[in-house]
């Protein structure tokens, strides 16, 4: 019998001292693990992952022309993603994020969704949008 059992967000970034210190002051995130190019960050039972996307050759070169792109780390990438992370207690930590003025500039408040989510955006160093979200019930 097949199982899916656990998804781990991958997120792009530009530098991964920044946003790992980034998610540990401001997202209340640990680093699990830190090298050149990729950290694993964990806050309770949620895994992040995050990937540096620095190469910025694309800028440089007449890629229409003779190069595409295509490394798949340019550094335009940084900031394009999204997750989902389920929480219990999401009043309590939109008023955390709330103070630390990283919610969605947009969309800052707490909303019930009508398919039964309650839920807020924050976003990181880079832009990436990290929904969180509780079952109504």
């Amino acid at each position: 019998m097949i199982q899916l059992k656990k998804s781990i967000p991958a997120l792009p970034v530009i530098s991964i001292a920044k946003a790992v210190e980034f998610y540990e002051s401001k997202l209340g995130f640990k680093a699990r693990h830190q090298e050149r190019g990729f950290a694993i960050l964990v806050r309770d039972t949620v895994e992040l992952h995050l990937w540096e996307s620095c190469d910025k050759s694309w800028k440089f070169r007449l890629w229409w022309i003779f190069r595409p792109i295509q490394s798949g780390a340019e550094s335009f990438i940084a900031g394009t993603a999204s997750c989902r992370i389920e929480v219990e207690g999401i009043d309590e930590l939109y008023q955390e994020y709330h103070a630390q003025n990283i919610l969605h500039k947009v969309h800052p408040e707490i909303t019930d969704q009508h398919w039964g989510h309650r839920d807020f955006n924050a976003v990181d160093l880079y832009g990436n949008l990290l929904t969180f979200y509780q079952e109504m019930s």
